[in-house]
């Protein structure tokens, strides 16, 4: 038995919660990893975890071997990386997921430059604002706005974005020019986006002076994805709140007014996030370091 090959596979079924991902996602078939893992419970004399025709569920003593294995393994992975990345150039294929405004206007506009820098790395990019299972869908990193809350992830702060409130010309000389964020309770049409985690609409958000508030009333439509939220406000479906990033374009030329500029909301943080367990190839390490390097000027910080 290939000790280490055996601990890896058992990790990333922990990882993946069952056995079909954890396979695909170490490219290996199911029968093989089913072995390595039976093979390490042999070895160790214990059960690792338990399996129903349902779902695989760690033992506590499972739990235990995983945690303190992991580290080894990052020791391990840190060591032949510090060697590898001394005398090779990164290579290698990436899988990063982003949003879908993030994407167009920022992320995308900048790679060639990456590219350039890396010609050896490969880029798959998944664009969606959807929650992902970076070990379950086998994605190296995600970029992400707001608040995390998965202790299992890393999460590194690459810079933060404007947030504007606008509408188009049309829709404000039909309704008014709202004064004060509580005016928009008062027969105002808002278009919100709503997040994929749970489903819910994203309040609008004003800070003047230090005093935040947040003004949640019922919207005519919502929208959970940055680009046809987007839209919708060009559309004239309402007013919209968004990155000073996405709407800039619209905002230049009069597609879109900004209003109650001086109750913008605290400037939104973005992190690119990667498994706490997962080992930083030198392809993902210079991936990151270089978006903490570009990303803040592009966005607007």
């Amino acid at each position: 038995m290939d000790q280490i090959q055996a601990i890896r596979a058992f990790a990333r079924v922990v990882e993946a919660g069952n056995f079909t991902r954890a396979a695909d996602s170490l490219e290996m078939p199911n029968a093989t990893l089913s072995k390595l893992v039976q093979e390490l419970e042999a070895h160790l004399g214990i059960r690792l975890l338990q399996r129903t025709t349902r779902r695989v569920s760690v033992t506590p003593e499972g739990q235990d071997y995983y945690e303190k294995t992991m580290r080894i393994l990052r020791d391990l992975e840190d060591v032949d990386t510090s060697f590898n990345a001394a005398r090779s150039k990164p290579r290698g294929q990436l899988r990063i997921d982003v949003g879908g405004s993030t994407a167009r206007d920022v992320l995308i506009p900048a790679l060639p430059e990456f590219m350039a820098l890396y010609p050896d790395i490969r880029i798959d990019l998944g664009v969606s604002d959807r929650a992902v299972d970076l070990i379950g869908d086998s994605v190296d990193c995600v970029i992400r706005g707001g608040a995390l809350d998965n202790s299992s992830l890393v999460a590194r702060k690459i810079g933060q974005a404007r947030m504007v409130t606008c509408a188009t010309p049309a829709y404000l000389k039909q309704y008014g020019v709202p004064a004060y964020p509580e005016e928009l309770k008062n027969g105002h049409r808002l278009v919100s986006y709503v997040t994929t985690q749970n489903g819910r609409a994203m309040p609008f958000r004003f800070e003047r002076d230090g005093e935040k508030s947040e003004i949640k009333i019922e919207h005519r439509i919502g929208i959970n994805e940055s680009n046809a939220h987007l839209a919708a406000g060009l559309a004239g479906l309402g007013i919209i709140q968004t990155f000073s990033y996405a709407a800039g374009p619209s905002l230049k030329d009069g597609a879109l007014v900004e209003i109650l500029k001086k109750w913008r909301p605290a400037a939104y943080p973005f992190y690119v996030v990667y498994p706490q367990s997962r080992h930083l190839t030198h392809r993902l390490r210079v991936f990151i370091d270089w978006l903490v390097e570009v990303f803040p000027g592009r966005i607007g910080a």
